[in-house]
């Protein structure tokens, strides 16, 4: 198998009520890549959230006695901590330099998902308001434009326990199953798979993030040709829920 990696070029500085749809392909007719059946479309948070007016005004903010209790446990602006207050259900830890928190999506992730890279100064992204609804409308405009079945998935940087660094992690979906479960499947010596499943949503992100960069590659949308196994997961009702562990069976949070 083999798999290609295509980082999107001519993707402008998106505003605020920017088409990301239109803009995605635009680009992809500029540069002559077209879209072939099984294309899947990796689109970084940020872009969503800009183009859906997603900010945070980070001087507007009031930090309560929390926030400011917070900020000095973690050693961060307590504007930024009140935001990420404001964006969460629950705060799960507080580290030296981070926030572990339950964001209102669901996701568990530091400081909330909140962005203050690739954005104006004094603004920062938090996390898209529905990022599966926003992969649904992305992948249905560019089936129609195009006349390919495709997937889209919205892409965010996470850190993950007991390891440093962090990858591209899958926050929204459409077109694509995110976990693909291979229960009662066989491995090379002929053993039944009891209990394997495989994030295959975040693991799509991981590879594209290599192109994406974290600064100013100025890559923010990816498109993996190849993946051999797009059609047995194909599934136009997906969503990232398969993904997120209710909070009875997370062990480190009981």
């Amino acid at each position: 198998m083999t798999i290609e990696l295509i980082g999107l070029e001519n993707i402008p500085l998106v505003d605020e009520k920017d088409d990301i749809s239109v803009i995605i392909k635009d680009a992809i007719n500029k540069q002559g890549c077209s879209i072939n059946h099984g294309d899947i479309i990796l689109i970084a948070e940020t872009l969503i959230s800009k183009a859906e007016g997603n900010f945070i005004k980070l001087n507007e903010l009031t930090p309560s006695d929390e926030a400011l209790d917070l900020a000095k446990r973690s050693n961060k602006d307590p504007n930024l901590v009140e935001a990420i207050i404001q964006q969460s259900n629950e705060i799960v830890e507080v580290g030296s330099s981070f926030i572990i928190t339950e964001t209102k999506q669901g996701f568990v992730c530091a400081n909330a998902g909140i962005d203050e890279s690739n954005v104006g100064e004094g603004l920062a992204t938090p996390m898209p308001v529905n990022a599966d609804k926003s992969a649904f409308e992305i992948r249905e405009f560019l089936e129609n434009e195009f006349g390919e079945e495709i997937a889209v998935i919205i892409t965010d940087t996470q850190g993950r326990a007991f390891r440093f660094g962090a990858i591209g992690t899958s926050i929204g979906c459409s077109g694509i199953s995110p976990l693909w479960k291979r229960v009662g499947e066989k491995d090379l010596y002929g053993r039944e798979l009891e209990t394997t499943e495989i994030a295959t949503a975040d693991e799509l992100a991981a590879a594209a993030s290599l192109i994406m960069g974290q600064a100013d590659e100025g890559l923010p949308v990816v498109i993996i040709r190849g993946f051999g196994n797009f059609d047995d997961l194909r599934n136009v009702d997906s969503d990232i829920s398969p993904l997120l562990m209710p909070k009875e069976f997370d062990v480190f949070r009981k």
